[in-house]
């Protein structure tokens, strides 16, 4: 058989420790390294907004994030004979559920789906931008942080459907003037 990637289901907090604790058995020779070839726990990259309490400015900042929380992706190369073996040691583990989509052998998900995720955690090669966890709303008043408008005052226009630009709307001698902006170039008022 071809090694292939399949879905652990564990409890929600529990991926990381997982991920170490199936790591530490394939390195203590626990678990068949043949059988069993890599752990992952893909994680993103996402800007989130943080206001200082002291002088109230928002500013972006970048922390890691589970793309599949309460899953751990393994890679397995899982042989026709013996193949319980394996998957039973993988389940005894303390904070595992079990395999997704198990109704006796557990199920490789595509190649698509492997792709996808991967993607999202930047561990395939291709344009991958953070997420900015921010919630704007139409009509409401910002602050250019960034760019030749900095220090403006706008009005949001227009979000794009992936939340990653503003049409605003800022006074310049008196006159509304469009711009098209990041969202990571303005804060919220």
């Amino acid at each position: 058989m071809s090694k292939s990637w399949y879905i652990l289901q564990v409890f929600t907090g529990y991926e990381q420790k997982i991920e170490n604790t199936l790591k530490r058995l394939l390195a203590n020779g626990e678990l068949d390294s043949n059988v069993l070839t890599d752990v992952r726990v893909p994680m993103e990259t996402v800007l989130v907004e943080r206001k200082n309490e002291k002088t109230g400015k928002t500013t972006l900042v970048e922390r890691k994030a589970k793309v599949l929380p309460g899953y751990v992706m393994v890679e397995m190369d899982l042989p026709e004979l013996g193949w319980k073996v394996t998957c039973n040691a993988i389940k005894r583990i303390q904070g595992v559920n079990g395999f997704l989509g198990v109704s006796e052998r557990p199920r490789p998900i595509s190649t698509e789906e492997v792709k996808r995720v991967f993607q999202v955690s930047g561990d395939l090669k291709s344009e991958k931008k953070s997420k900015v966890k921010r919630s704007f709303e139409v009509g409401e008043h910002v602050k250019i942080t960034e760019g030749p408008f900095s220090t403006f005052d706008a009005v949001i226009e227009e979000i794009s459907s992936d939340m990653t630009k503003l049409k605003v709307t800022v006074q310049i001698f008196g006159r509304a003037t469009p711009v098209e902006l990041e969202c990571t170039q303005v804060s919220k008022i």
